[in-house]
């Protein structure tokens, strides 16, 4: 399968129960690199960068419990985080959907965070996030890259996101 400008996808072992395609151009991130760029409580499950380190793959497990039949709850949930993290958000895609046999909850959104005057210009960023409920766990997938890259990689976003399979 081919992603953005024609690169080769392939077939990526995640974990023992989780894998997805990823682009050829994509590798995993090092500790230092996981520190930096995924700052969190928890150690993601997988995490992966481009060449350019601008365009970040990351599988995590949320903190909160859910059933699966929650999911509606999750999805709101989840939303009002989303919101919550940033300035401004303008959603692109946000629904339920069933990807090789499993449900999960889609967001797909640009934010903002305005910078301080004094240290940081403001941060676009494109993203594309998903949640799926297994085991009463929450499994989250993550795209990102900066908002200007998002014509360059929204399509291989959406390949990556649609060939998640968890076992």
């Amino acid at each position: 399968m081919m992603g953005f400008n024609g690169d080769k996808m392939t077939k990526t072992k995640l974990s023992d129960n989780i894998s997805c395609l990823l682009p050829q151009n994509m590798h995993p991130m090092i500790e230092g690199e996981v520190i930096r760029r995924l700052p969190s409580a928890r150690k993601p499950i997988a995490a992966y960068t481009d060449e350019s380190q601008l365009v970040d793959f990351s599988v995590n497990m949320a903190a909160t419990q859910w059933a699966e039949k929650d999911i509606e709850i999750a999805q709101s949930f989840y939303k009002s985080s989303i919101l919550n993290l940033y300035d401004d958000v303008k959603f692109i895609k946000e629904e339920i959907v069933t990807i090789n046999k499993k449900q999960f909850i889609v967001f797909e959104f640009l934010s903002l965070v305005q910078g301080d005057d004094l240290t940081m210009k403001p941060l676009r960023k494109y993203s594309y996030v998903q949640y799926a409920l297994y085991n009463s766990q929450a499994l989250v997938f993550g795209f990102n890259c900066p908002a200007q890259l998002r014509t360059k990689w929204q399509e291989t976003a959406g390949k990556i996101m649609n060939s998640v399979k968890i076992k």
